[in-house]
């Protein structure tokens, strides 16, 4: 063993302490390391910071600014409403419909750019299912890396493997060869998290913040919660309006939307009339919503379906009103003015300038009074740019802040993207003009095209980068490999099987897996020329497990995914030790059974 290959295997190690302890920073260690190498000889000052040249790491930066334009424009908006249509807010459904989704655009996608794609999606689900997003990242990030495994152009490993076979003068696979192999480790990995998934993911508590909406509440005393009723054909409330059942007097209630065939009105006019099959949203205390539903023959939802994004804060919620000096409000009553009607909103509270509640119905509006609504933050920002109410309320969300009107633009740059890649144009390339294009068309504001990036992340893979080119330039990985190469050259089929698999796995989480890839199977040729076990079965194994890169954030798709969901190191060494080991046990007896 040289002193380069040994001062290698010093930094690995001290890299494996840093990282199963947590001392430092994921992304600090990666930089400590990038500084280690040059210091210690083994490789140069250039190739030490090539990391930030890489196509791995350009590509990450281009998919995180892709992910901001099609999240910004308004696309995943609509993806997000569609799973949660088709998946309710059931967990296990929607941890299915979003894994086997994402691993299925993996087939024909790069996995980093269908993780991009989806990130925004799944903070809309989140929010609005109210589903720790820690408990759908990472089971959607390794969907994307099994789904790379179901065709030969899915990954960089397959896509290399055949120019590596080819040098070998052995028979090049197709399109799908791969794919019922990758078949069985998308499927596995989804019924993994679908049985074991509250046991392997994280559930980090939420920090207990008070925000401007629990503030209100408490000031105000203000109703919590949303209550979702359906009008039968047996029910007295047909054919009246909402103005007669004198909801707000009577029963301290207020109807925050109505759904009727499908279709949503929000804060419904005070004349509008009851019909059968339309379903309410209705804010009130519980006793307040029972006591109604007995005195006309509702029945009151357990949970609320139809109106998830009434529920969302980042969607509607409370504000705070006042009437400036020179409203045209001034002297009207919100009879006068149809408030609900014209604005879309609902009234809750009316409060003099002395501090006192009023009857908002018939009361004229003066200046100086305050009054607290509820309803969409899209209906409350229009408001803003009226002079005859202020918004005191400070509209952060961003769930309506998005250029609707720039989704064709952001598909269009995202499609364009793709072709690139598919007509042989490099992924950083291909993905770069996609980003920036979208500045061009104006989906991204110049202003945001940098805050797009998460620049730990990309520093956590520049810094990785270097040491896989040590471990090549040192001879370590050779040396490693042929060392337990020599060792399994006499054994069973299926311990070499699993030997080489995990082999490729190890190198795949310190060095980039294409590296692994071109490192082994020039080595599993060989040895499956000398053992009669047929070299393509082995070189296609070798492929395969070069993706099996869970158990670290070293992967680009656990990197690029850590800080969005929270995620610890502790976190992938669980639920990706686990899916490391079923991972390779599947590929291992797939590989045997179809091609040894």
């Amino acid at each position: 063993m040289t002193m380069e290959i040994g001062l290698t295997y010093g930094i690995l190690a001290i890299a494996i302490v840093l990282f199963v302890t947590e001392k430092l920073r994921t992304d600090l260690v990666a930089v400590l390391i990038m500084l280690l190498l040059p210091w210690a000889g083994i490789i140069t000052v250039n190739e030490a910071f090539s990391g930030f040249a890489s196509n791995a790491v350009i590509s990450v930066m281009a998919v995180m600014i892709i992910g901001y334009g099609i999240e910004k424009s308004g696309v995943m908006k609509s993806i997000s409403k569609g799973i949660i249509n088709v998946a309710g807010h059931n967990e296990k459904k929607i941890l299915v419909f979003i894994t086997s989704t994402v691993g299925l655009v993996s087939a024909f996608m790069q996995n980093i750019g269908a993780a991009a794609l989806f990130l925004p999606a799944i903070r809309r689900i989140s929010k609005r299912t109210g589903i720790n997003v820690s408990k759908l990242i990472m089971p959607m990030g390794f969907a994307a890396i099994l789904g790379g495994t179901l065709t030969m152009v899915a990954s960089g490993p397959l896509i290399v493997l055949n120019d590596l076979i080819g040098q070998a003068d052995l028979e090049r696979f197709n399109l799908f060869s791969v794919t019922p192999i990758g078949a069985a480790l998308l499927f596995s990995g989804i019924l993994c998290f679908y049985l074991f998934g509250n046991v392997l993911l994280p559930n980090p508590k939420q920090e207990d913040k008070q925000t401007h909406q629990s503030f209100l509440r408490e000031t105000f005393s203000l109703p919590n919660n949303v209550y979702e009723i359906t009008v039968s054909k047996e029910s007295t409330l047909i054919e009246k309006s909402i103005e007669e059942i004198d909801f707000w007097n009577k029963y301290n209630l207020h109807i925050l939307a109505l759904n009727e065939l499908g279709s949503t009105v929000y804060a419904p006019w005070r004349k509008t009339r009851f019909q059968t099959g339309q379903v309410l949203a209705i804010l009130g205390l519980e006793e307040s919503v029972k006591s109604f539903a007995q005195d006309f023959n509702l029945h009151v939802k357990s949970d609320v379906d139809v109106f998830l994004e009434i529920k969302n804060e980042e969607y509607a919620g409370f504000a705070e009103l006042i009437v400036p000096p020179k409203s045209d409000y001034k002297g009207k009553s919100l009879c006068d003015i149809a408030f609900r009607k014209n604005l879309n909103i609902e009234p809750i509270i009316f409060i003099n300038r002395e501090g006192e509640k009023l009857d908002f119905f018939q009361e004229p509006l003066e200046p100086g009074q305050e009054m607290i609504v509820f309803g969409r933050w899209e209906d409350i920002k229009k408001i803003k740019g009226s002079r005859d109410l202020v918004v005191v309320t400070d509209i952060t969300s961003k769930e309506f802040d998005s250029n609707v009107d720039k989704s064709k633009q952001a598909v269009f740059s995202l499609v364009f993207s793709l072709v690139l890649i598919l007509i042989g144009v490099r992924l950083s390339l291909s993905f770069f003009t996609g980003a920036f294009l979208m500045v061009l068309l104006g989906v991204i504001p110049k202003d945001e095209f940098y805050q797009a990036i998460d620049w730990k992340t990309v520093f956590l893979l520049a810094g990785l980068i270097p040491l896989g080119i040590a471990f090549d330039k040192s001879g370590a990985a050779r040396l490693t490999a042929n060392q337990i190469l020599l060792v399994i050259d006499q054994w069973r089929t299926i311990p070499i099987l699993f030997i080489i698999g995990l082999l490729a796995t190890l190198f795949s989480l310190f060095m980039s897996n294409v590296a692994a890839t071109v490192l082994l199977v020039p080595l599993v040729i060989i040895m499956g020329d000398n053992l009669s076990i047929d070299p393509r079965g082995l070189a296609l194994l070798v492929a395969i497990c070069a993706s099996n890169s869970f158990i670290l954030p070293t992967h680009q798709v656990n990197a690029f995914l850590m800080n969005a969901g929270g995620y610890k190191n502790a976190d992938y060494f669980k639920a990706g030790g686990i899916m490391s080991i079923l991972f390779l046990v599947v590929a291992v007896f797939m590989i045997y059974f179809i091609y040894i």
